[in-house]
């Protein structure tokens, strides 16, 4: 009964913004890290960015000077600030968190970086 939804993506020019939305729903007692992931066509999942509850961020090398995430606790909510987005940033961006000591995962939201 747990689940995790994603929303925010969409389409934007190289340069624009977008701000994503990770929000766990359910039986919570806990949650211990969140993070994002992407995947574009014909390429595996790669990790993003993470936090954990204690608030310590890491983000994947590529992206680290212009997304930042963050999370409330209150509202069993992960967010991803991206700034300056690329096309190469284009994907299925995926939300990933360790609830009740289990890993669940979003269904994803498309981010399209495009002229």
């Amino acid at each position: 009964q747990v689940q995790l939804v994603e929303s925010g993506g969409g389409l934007v020019q190289p340069g624009e913004s977008l701000k994503l939305s990770c929000t766990a729903s359910g039986n919570i007692n806990s949650i211990y890290v969140m993070a994002w992931f992407r995947q574009a066509p014909g390429r595996q999942r790669e990790f993003v960015a993470r936090i954990s509850d204690k608030g310590i961020t890491g983000y994947r090398d590529s992206v680290k000077a212009r997304f930042t995430i963050s999370r409330d606790n209150a509202k069993n909510t992960a967010y991803l600030e991206m700034k300056s987005l690329q096309p190469e940033d284009t994907g299925v961006y995926s939300c990933n968190a360790a609830i009740n000591g289990r890993s669940y995962w979003g269904q994803g939201t498309q981010v399209t970086v495009s002229s």
